[in-house]
């Protein structure tokens, strides 16, 4: 209806999942390379997790564009079903025949496994991929661990990538879905887009559906729109697709702010309604939290000013008549400073100022000096002169946690300023910031509402560490290497001849990687050194101690 309007070719926000669309951010990227990684991988089993409306259907879907040729893909759509419809499913896509009337699991298992055996030995791949997992029940997880079974004397038969929303990740902590947990050899979490990826995410879909004059969305919209879709891909598309209408129908040239709200009104309804409400009550309940605070201390002030005039020795024994018994001077009582938890930046500071104060609380982590006043030296500068590297660099809340090391990000407030905090303390729920000279605990879903998605942090390079190690490379950051990983997989690493860098070494080193979010490349450089050091339980700091560390 508006395309010809807006001289469009087609819509450009259709919540469709069409490849053509697909908009390759950071995390997006990530998330393709591990599923590509799982097809031709011996025995892989990728999760690959995510809110809804994150994009994890488009991931797929772009996979599947790409698969080589060699490979013969099962693609389950609805898991809601029994182990034998499962299986029943998984033959039905992969083309296996079977007696009408069968339902019996030790047939459908065997007549899977005759395939996969043909398959192997045609030089083929097989490839299992189960989307909204988190609907299967855990019977039927228990068979999908059984499919992992199937295997030659050296391969696993079967490639397998699950999809599914975040409490797919909680099912598989249960105690009897343990194993199949343990089969997993990569996880990747999807995110939401950060603001400046909203603003491209937006651009690259206009520009697809053949916008070539003009700015739908100026960038007061766009920092708008970030906050009533919080970045997740689908809202963005639904009220950016109703907005569009509106600024149809009115006759704008463009969205403006009105608009999109009456779109995200429409288009979110209730849920928005609720969320605002929420807020309202957080509000309400912070102001409560101080009142009660503040009252307490005026009555802490009050009760011990009158306590240290009573006549009385430190024994509490009476004092002698005529005699005054000395009093206890009064310390002045400073009300509590109740900061409330939110990561908007400190009144009257400017955003250059936040960054020096944010990377000076960032050197107090590793016990070193920054000084403010050298305008001379660069803070990476400053770092490798205490003996340390720095790191800068995009990525995501699920990056800083596999990075596991504070870091200064990059934040945007609701006028679209810029300004600094530390990241000093990372749990599932929290998050712990220094900004300004106030320490915050605050949510951890209030990361992504703020951040940019730019970081700086530290790290401390191997003494052998001169250049990034490259498949052949020959030199002292092997034994290094082989350390960590024998440290990391409990002596299970290969061992290494000499000093060169290859083999099966690489091969560690690439499921390591799978295994902590990266690229699988082989190539160890800082990132991969210090998830490294990380894992191996190194005693730099961290922004949360795993399970099993000293």
């Amino acid at each position: 209806m508006y395309e010809e309007y807006f001289g469009l070719k087609k819509k450009p926000f259709s919540i469709v999942p069409d490849p053509s669309y697909f908009y390759m951010s950071d995390v997006h990227k990530e998330a393709l390379a591990h599923l590509l990684y799982g097809v031709k991988s011996d025995g892989g089993f990728v999760l690959l997790t995510g809110e809804v409306g994150t994009g994890k259907t488009t991931v797929c879907r772009r996979l599947l564009e790409l698969v080589p040729e060699d490979t013969d893909v099962a693609f389950i759509l609805n898991p809601k079903v029994t182990a034998e419809e499962l299986l029943a499913t998984i033959c039905d896509e992969f083309g296996i025949k079977y007696p009408d009337g069968t339902s019996s699991v030790k047939v459908f298992v065997s007549l899977i496994n005759d395939y996969l055996l043909d398959v192997h030995l045609r030089g083929r791949w097989a490839v299992l991929i189960i989307e909204e997992a988190q609907n299967l029940k855990p019977e039927v997880l228990e068979q999908v661990r059984l499919l992992t079974n199937l295997e030659t004397n050296r391969h696993k038969l079967l490639q397998m990538i699950m999809l599914g929303q975040p409490e797919l990740r909680e099912m598989l902590l249960q105690p009897q879905l343990r194993q199949l947990s343990q089969r997993i050899t990569a996880r990747y979490h999807l995110g939401p887009l950060s603001k400046e990826e909203l603003s491209a995410y937006v651009d690259y879909r206009l520009s697809v559906a053949g916008l070539i004059r003009g700015q739908l969305f100026p960038p007061a919209v766009l920092k708008k729109l970030y906050r009533l879709s919080g970045g997740v891909p689908r809202l963005i598309n639904v009220i950016c697709d109703r907005a569009l209408l509106g600024a149809y129908v009115q006759g704008k040239e463009h969205v403006d702010s009105k608009t999109l709200t009456t779109a995200a009104r429409e288009v979110l309804g209730r849920e928005a309604a609720r969320v605002q409400k929420r807020r309202m009550y957080q509000g309400a309940a912070g102001l409560v939290v101080l009142l009660c605070v503040s009252l307490g201390a005026l009555y802490y002030a009050h009760y011990h000013t009158h306590q240290s005039i009573s006549p009385a020795t430190f024994d509490g024994q009476a004092a002698p008549a005529g005699k005054t018994a000395a009093r206890t001077p009064v310390a002045k009582v400073r009300t509590a400073s109740v900061k409330p938890a939110t990561l908007e930046p400190p009144p009257g500071h400017t955003g250059p100022m936040t960054q020096e104060m944010a990377y000076q609380a960032l050197f107090r982590q590793w016990n070193i000096e920054y000084n403010r006043q050298d305008r001379r030296t660069t803070i990476c500068e400053q770092a490798k002169l205490q003996g340390l590297g720095c790191l800068k660099g995009r990525g995501s809340v699920t990056m800083l946690q596999q990075m596991n090391r504070p870091a200064v990000l990059k934040l945007i407030d609701n006028k679209g300023g810029e300004y600094y905090a530390t990241l000093t303390e990372l749990k599932e729920k929290t998050a712990t910031f220094v900004v300004g000279d106030e320490t915050r605990l605050v949510g951890a879903k209030q990361i992504a509402e703020c951040w940019s998605g730019d970081y700086l942090l530290l790290w401390r390079a191997p003494k052998e560490y001169r250049e990034e190690l490259r498949p052949g490379y020959r030199g002292p950051m092997v034994p290094w290497l082989e350390k960590q990983l024998a440290s990391i997989y409990r002596d299970k690493a290969p061992a290494v001849t000499g000093q060169a860098y290859n083999g099966d070494i690489v091969k560690q080193v690439k499921k390591f990687q799978l295994g902590t979010g990266m690229v699988p490349d082989g190539i160890v450089g800082p990132k991969t050194i210090i998830r490294l050091s990380a894992a191996a339980g190194s005693r730099d700091p961290v922004l949360y101690v795993s399970e099993g560390s000293n």
